[in-house]
This record gives C-alpha cells, sequence and structure tokens, in this order.
C-alpha cells in the first residue's frame, strides 16, 4: 500500500498570489501543466519557477542529445528508486532511441552489457559521480572529448537537477501517475 501524498495538488482557492502566478507559468509554458515534483515545490512558489526554468533548458536545450540526456535522468531517478521520474522519462527514453535493453538494465541497477561507446560514457560518468561524488581525471577527460566542456557542464547539471527532483518527490511522497504501477525495487545500500 502506498503511502499518503504529504504535499498534493492545491486548488486555486488554497493559493496565494505568488503561487498562483507560478502556477499560470508553468502551465502557460512549454510543460503546459503543474504535476509531479512542481506539485509540492508550489509550496515555494519562488523556488519552483526558478527550478522549473532550470529544468526546461536542460530537458529541451541541453548540449546533450535526448537520448543519452535521458539516459542520465534513468540512472538518476534509479539511484533514487524515485517511480514517479522514471514513469515519465522511461518511455522519452525509448523514444528517443536508448535501446530497452539499456533501460532495463539501469531499472535492475546492473550496467547494462551492451551500449554504444556514447551511452557506455554516460553510464560510467553517472555512476561514477553517483559513487564518489566526483570523477576521475580519465572519465572527465573522455567525457571532455566525447560532449565538450559544455556537454559535461549539462550532464552533471542533468544529475544534480533531477536528483532535487527526486528529493522533493521522494520527500513529498509524490504519487505515481495514475495507472501507473512502481517498477523500481529499492537497491541494497
Amino acid at each position: 500500500m502506498p503511502l499518503p501524498d504529504r504535499m498534493p495538488q492545491l486548488d486555486a482557492a488554497q493559493m496565494d498570489a505568488a503561487q498562483k502566478a507560478a502556477f499560470d507559468e508553468i502551465v502557460g509554458g512549454r510543460r503546459g501543466a503543474l504535476y509531479g515534483p512542481f506539485v509540492p515545490a508550489l509550496r515555494s512558489p519562488e523556488f519552483m519557477r526558478r527550478l522549473q526554468r532550470l529544468g526546461e533548458y536542460l530537458r529541451y536545450d541541453s548540449a546533450l542529445p535526448p537520448h543519452l540526456r535521458e539516459m542520465a535522468i534513468l540512472l538518476v531517478a534509479r539511484e533514487w528508486t524515485q517511480d514517479f521520474e522514471w514513469s515519465v522519462h522511461a518511455p522519452m527514453a525509448r523514444e528517443a532511441g536508448l535501446p530497452g535493453a539499456v533501460i532495463d538494465g539501469i531499472a535492475a541497477g546492473t550496467r547494462p552489457a551492451e551500449m554504444d561507446t556514447p551511452a557506455a560514457l554516460v553510464f560510467d560518468f553517472v555512476a561514477e559521480l553517483q559513487r564518489t561524488r566526483g570523477v576521475s581525471d580519465a572519465t572527465y577527460a573522455k567525457a571532455v572529448a566525447a560532449f565538450g566542456e559544455r556537454g559535461v557542464i549539462d550532464l552533471v547539471g542533468t544529475c544534480g537537477y533531477y536528483a532535487t527532483l527526486a528529493m522533493i518527490m521522494n520527500v513529498a511522497r509524490t504519487p505515481l501517475p495514475a495507472g501507473e504501477a512502481p517498477v523500481l525495487p529499492t537497491l541494497p545500500r
């Protein structure tokens, strides 16, 4: 049985002026709706506005190709056992061309056996960053050679941004979208 949502959707009568303005901004932007991590984040409207603008850049305008960006998001969702993020981004990763075997390996908490060189580099970079809280000179050099410095910063930013969203949703106990079931088993720590 899922735990209760700590910060459910506010209705318009519950919102103050700053929350209404932030709500209107996100609904009127590329996202088109207030959902997922932005539901609890609306409790701090200026934080939510700034957060979603960063996310808009990372999701739509990042230097990383879409399938690699989505792969990084899935790696973070897996690390945080964040099923809402997984349920949104696994289909996007498939649509962007990330092979199902890679997605399935990430879901299982294992290194997928068959990845092309850029995907293997993203996997290794993100896994090392999450495990050691940094990256070695060798990993850094490979990432800069493959993605450039902007790409490395966008990759790190993607990891940090989606970790923030995962923490918000884990604390708020944001429920999965209707009709979705959890797919990520808790990994041993």
